[in-house]
């Protein structure tokens, strides 16, 4: 929590920074451009523009709804990214989903990384070293991953070179960013681990996996045991193979289960497994009629 609110303290003062017409930041060779530079910035939304060449234009109401709820609650767990366009001015390069959401959510502001002229590479040396450092959990190790293929377009093979790090590695931090946006605060405020986490991911359902969370939270559950009760609920979706009934291996006639029938004078059950063995059933009404049975049956 301690480290959250130092962050959202940084993110303000930045913010006042720009806000600063004798700190107008416009280049990475700029007074204070290295302070921006891979830094998150809570920005006011009055002051982000929706980039007009922005692909994209169609986005679900309920899906915006439900993405809103979980920011009034969490809020923005991964900045969106702007341009610097002039003095407090920024154009979005990508978030528009949680822009909108925000918006929703009656936020003022929201939290966002800000690219200026000619900051590729000092952006690339701020990530990787930020990716570093020893104090950063799962999650914002993920996002400078994911900062380094969305902005500076570098494959996993090339982080893997630069970070110094197996892409394996790379990969299954990624995957976190799969993760319900719940699961996702509850690793980086410590109630699960990143183990926690990679075996929930293989469940894509995120209604199960914040159900499996909870479980974890509350009944102390190890790595080892939630990847159990992951494996059970896969396990369970599996479709169950049809049981096939044998078909008996011969038939008998009526004609026989009748002759059978008269020679007891008692009903008479006769049944057939698939492997050509069976059993007769005799009914008897008595123990005389047991009795009569025995004596035919002896001869």
């Amino acid at each position: 929590m301690a480290q959250a609110i130092k962050k959202q303290a940084l993110g303000r003062g930045l913010s006042a920074l720009l806000k600063d017409p004798e700190n107008d930041i416009q280049s990475v060779n700029d007074k204070n451009a290295d302070k921006v530079v891979g830094n998150i910035v809570e920005l006011e939304l009055s002051a982000i523009e929706i980039n007009p060449f922005q692909p994209r234009s169609n986005f679900n109401e309920e899906s915006l709804q439900e993405l809103a709820t979980s920011i009034r609650e969490l809020g923005v767990i991964q900045p969106i990214t702007v341009r610097k366009t002039d003095f407090n001015k920024y154009q979005l390069i990508s978030g528009e989903r949680r822009l909108r959401a925000s918006k929703l959510a009656g936020l003022e502001v929201v939290p966002a990384y800000i690219r200026i002229a000619n900051d590729n590479e000092s952006l690339t040396m701020a990530l990787v070293e930020n990716i570093q450092r020893h104090d950063l959990d799962p999650i914002e190790i993920a996002l400078s991953y994911q900062r380094l293929i969305d902005e500076i377009q570098l494959t996993q093979e090339q982080m893997s070179d630069r970070v110094g790090k197996k892409r394996s590695t790379i990969a299954n931090y990624l995957r976190l960013l799969r993760l319900d946006p719940i699961i996702q605060t509850g690793i980086r405020d410590g109630f699960i681990s990143m183990g926690h986490g990679r075996a929930i991911i293989n469940i894509e359902d995120h209604d199960v996996q914040t159900d499996i969370y909870q479980k974890i939270v509350s009944q102390n559950l190890s790595v080892r045991e939630t990847e159990t009760l992951v494996k059970n609920y896969q396990e369970s979706l599996k479709p169950k193979p049809a049981t096939t009934s044998k078909v008996a291996s011969f038939n008998i006639a009526d004609e026989e289960k009748k002759a059978i029938t008269n020679y007891f004078g008692a009903k008479v059950d006769v049944k057939v497994a698939g492997n050509g063995k069976g059993k007769i059933t005799i009914q008897f009404h008595s123990e005389e009629d047991f009795n009569r049975i025995i004596k035919l049956i002896k001869g």
